[in-house]
């Protein structure tokens, strides 16, 4: 990178016309023949240990052999001869330049290589927590308009009993290693516990034994279904420094040069994604079955009649009886 940058200057000065002084083409010359001279130990070198040699994050020898053998002869060459229009003999401050100037850019081209690494990392990460909180607004929002209450687990509701804290415990689990498509399940079962325990409240007195039984069934429902939501919480945490799309990237960009032992790991990395992610559908679909079972408890609250009947008569004779006394009704008026 040095040397083209170099290069590219050199030739930016020839064409805005400016004259190129015989002390840099003395420079020049002795540049490029003290590149030429440390091109061969660096090959070696590099064969030996690649990683030595070549400031990429996995090297191999194909690369020393194109950069010691192609590249740097290449512009060593270029620069020896433009040096050669003015004929001058190469200066010992080039050939000493020459000589240490793959010593000097090998950790340049390094540092300048992690630092984009770095700022990929950052964008990447700048990106994720963007489409997180897109998502986290989609999921808000879908859930509003659904009448699903959102859960909020650091401020639970007044008066929130031990399920509803549960709760809370397991969504913060759940959001604390990025799974807010998961998350959502909380919300739903904190919706359905609500309403089951309010009909009950409406139908039962509190001293009534068929009230405390069916309070503490659906209490253990619900608990149930929070276990599964904390086993997936571990589950997801137990992969979640596991990028699956950068491992599918790498092995489709360099899987022909992966060893076999790396080849294999990460397909290792992958399928442990997916026995992970099946898990998690797993423990999914039977919170969908403590879902529907609370449900069908809300219909089936909804259709008991414990409430005392506040007219004397039935309706239907009493609409017979008003009907009748609306026909009579102008007989007084006539009268």
């Amino acid at each position: 990178m040095v040397f083209w940058a170099w290069f590219v200057f050199f030739y930016t000065e020839l064409s805005k016309g400016r004259v190129v002084s015989r002390p840099m083409l003395e420079f020049m010359q002795g540049f490029a023949y003290g590149l030429f001279l440390t091109c061969p130990p660096w090959f070696l070198v590099g064969m030996v240990n690649p990683a030595l040699a070549v400031p990429t994050e996995s090297p191999s020898r194909l690369e020393v052999i194109g950069r010691y053998c192609l590249g740097i002869p290449f512009i060593g060459f270029l620069l020896w001869l433009t040096s050669l229009w003015g004929g001058f003999d190469p200066s010992l401050l080039g050939w000493l330049a020459g000589l240490g100037a793959i010593a000097v850019e090998l950790p340049l081209e390094r540092s300048w290589r992690r630092w984009r690494v770095r700022r990929r990392h950052q964008r990447l990460e700048a990106l994720r927590a963007d489409e997180a909180a897109k998502q986290r607004a989609q999921v808000e929002r879908e859930a509003r308009e659904s009448g699903v209450a959102i859960l909020d687990p650091d401020r639970p509701p007044a008066g929130a009993d031990d399920v509803i804290l549960a709760l809370c415990q397991a969504k913060r689990g759940l959001e604390n290693v990025g799974r807010l498509d998961l998350a959502t399940q909380a919300d739903r079962l904190y919706s359905r516990y609500a309403n089951v325990a309010d009909l009950l409240d409406a139908r039962f007195s509190p001293s009534e034994l068929a009230y405390a039984r069916s309070r503490g069934l659906v209490s253990e429902v619900c608990l149930g279904a929070v276990d599964n939501l904390t086993a997936m919480a571990n589950q997801a945490q137990g992969v979640a420094g596991v990028d699956s799309d950068f491992v599918r990237r790498r092995l489709d960009r360099e899987g022909k040069r992966l060893s076999v032992a790396e080849r294999v790991a990460l397909k290792r990395r992958l399928e442990l994604v997916d026995e992970t992610e099946r898990h998690l559908r797993e423990l999914t679909a039977r919170n969908e079955s403590a879902l529907t079972v609370l449900d069908d408890t809300a219909v089936a609250l909804s259709r008991v009649q414990t409430d005392r009947p506040q007219a004397s008569v039935a309706a239907d004779q009493a609409l017979s009886d008003l009907r009748r006394f609306i026909e009579r009704a102008e007989r007084y008026g006539r009268s």
